[in-house]
């Protein structure tokens, strides 16, 4: 993943800074990941920002060959951290 790709709007990233929350691991309804062969995303993402819902649409990331299993996010900065999955429990619903 590519943290500079992510369509994170402005609040959501201002609130998840402030309270120091990581919106990786924040409940998030209505959001689709596809996962496509390279040659297809381009044509499959001007497919998804053709439909109102779809206009924030992105390219986040890739898939590689190893190691297996493991995400990983390219920071801001261009480091690296590998995105574990969440331990403990998620946030409390509001809605």
């Amino acid at each position: 993943l590519d943290e500079n790709t992510l369509p994170l709007r402005p609040e959501v990233r201002g609130v998840c800074e402030l309270l120091g929350l990581d919106p990786l691991y924040l409940a998030n309804e209505g959001k689709l990941i596809a996962i496509v062969p390279a040659e297809s995303a381009d044509a499959l993402l001007a497919t998804l920002r053709s439909h109102p819902a779809g206009r924030h649409g992105a390219i986040i990331g890739e898939v590689r060959d190893a190691p297996a299993g493991r995400v990983t996010l390219r920071t801001t900065f261009g480091g690296h951290r590998i995105i574990d999955t969440l331990l403990g429990e998620q946030l409390p619903r509001i809605c």
